[in-house]
Order: structure tokens, then C-alpha cells, then sequence
């Protein structure tokens, strides 16, 4: 769904659960820098994912003290990070179908750009930076614990934010219609406390190598450095 002007951008604000007075600062915050490149006038929406930053964690940090009053600041610190990951944000956008409004250039159309991690977790704070600054802070916070329920619920059940695995996975099949596949690398130590290495690989590529006490806690450390991997490519 390439979206040229601010028509057409109702449904993304009902998923959102917001109706912007400005539309125009919304599509302006789906605007990708090859497309600003290509169609003079264009602003891209990186000055919006700045500040959309900023928000997001200044919501999640207020989130947090609220939430856990026993927590020191390096335990909230901790929360934090996990929750404003790129590739939490890059799930979160997924999630409610954000690839389907970018505009993009032809080249990044064409390489995979709709669906491209870095892309989507991008926007996903362009969106947040546009809602802050046509509705304000009580309406932006509102929409960020919206967007980030599954996660914050999965954090207060003292469960990972995301499955590493699953989410590498989704991007493999994404970008590159591939599964990664793990293999032990090594397994040290007595019975009672082995520790095994495990490697994460698409096709003879290694991704990522992880530890763990099992061969499930290895591959899940494999694919968090995978992630943390591609980061840096996307």
C-alpha cells in the first residue's frame, strides 16, 4: 500500500487508536530518505524518529518507575533496553502492518526495503514523534503502552520481551526466505552442569554463536546475537 498524499491513512490511525489533527505530520513520518531523495519537496522522517526516540523512552521510563517501585536504577535501566530494542521495534511495527504505508524509493522497494528491520523500527518512531507533536505527551504515552502490551505483559511475567529465535526467524523469512538453522558447536562440563555453544547459521553463514546451561538457552543467546548482528546491517 503506497500511500501518496494523507488519504488513505485511516486505518493505520484506527490501529493506533488515534486521530491526528495534523494527518499530513503521520504521512510525513512514513516518508523513507530514498523516497525524500527522489521526489523533490519530500521530507524524510528522520527528524520525526528523533524525537519519536526521545519519547519512547521517556514513556517507558515512566512506565517503569510506576510499575516497579523495588527497582533500583540499574535494574530499570535494564528494562528499559530491553523494551527499545530496534528489533522489539521492529516487531512492534510489523505487528500492526506499518511496512504496508512506507514510502519508499524504487531501489529500496525493490531490496526488500518494506520489510527491512532498521526501516520499520525507524518509522515506528517517526510515528510516535509525529503523535507527541500534534496530540501531545498523555496521548503519545497512551499509544506506546498500546503498542508495547504483549511485551510489557510478557516483562511483568518475568518471561524475555521477545523470543530471539522467533523473531530472528521472521526476519530470515522476510528479507531472505530463509530459516536459520543451529548447530552445537561444543558441549563442556559434567553432566549436572554442561555448558554448551551453539552457532545459528543461514545456509554456511554463522550469524551468531551463543552459550547456555542447555541447548535451548544456547540457541536462544545465538539468535539474541544474531539480532544484535543485524542490527548493524540493516
Amino acid at each position: 500500500m503506497v500511500i501518496k498524499g494523507v488519504v488513505g491513512l485511516d486505518r493505520l490511525q484506527r490501529v493506533l487508536g488515534v486521530k491526528m489533527g495534523r494527518p499530513e505530520l503521520l504521512r510525513r513520518a512514513l516518508v523513507h530518505r530514498s523516497y525524500a531523495n527522489e521526489v523533490p519537496g519530500e521530507e524524510d522522517n528522520e527528524r520525526l524518529e528523533f524525537l519519536g526516540d526521545g519519547v519512547l523512552n521517556l514513556v517507558v521510563a515512566w512506565h517503569l518507575v510506576e510499575s516497579y517501585p523495588g527497582c533500583r536504577e540499574g535494574e530499570l535501566s535494564q528494562m528499559r533496553a530491553a523494551l527499545v530494542r530496534w528489533d522489539i521495534l521492529a516487531a512492534v511495527a510489523h505487528r500492526i502492518g506499518l511496512g504496508e504505508y512506507l514510502l519508499l524509493g524504487r531501489g529500496e522497494e525493490r531490496s526488500g526495503g518494506r520489510t527491512r528491520p532498521s526501516n520499520l523500527a525507524g518509522a515506528l518512531e517517526a510515528v510516535i514523534g509525529a503523535i507527541f507533536l500534534d496530540r501531545g505527551l498523555k496521548t503519545a504515552r497512551r499509544v506506546i503502552l498500546k503498542l508495547l502490551g504483549p511485551e510489557l505483559a510478557r516483562l511483568a511475567e518475568g518471561q524475555p520481551v521477545v523470543d530471539s529465535k522467533s523473531e530472528l526467524q521472521r526476519i530470515m523469512q522476510a528479507r531472505w526466505k530463509r530459516v536459520p538453522r543451529y548447530e552445537v558447536v561444543r558441549a563442556e562440563g559434567p553432566d549436572h552442569a554442561k555448558t554448551y555453544t551453539v552457532q545459528v547459521l543461514i545456509e554456511d553463514k554463522v550469524l551468531g554463536q551463543g552459550q547456555g546451561s542447555s541447548k535451548k538457552q544456547a540457541e536462544l543467546d545465538a539468535a539474541r546475537r544474531a539480532l544484535e548482528a543485524l542490527s548493524h546491517l540493516a
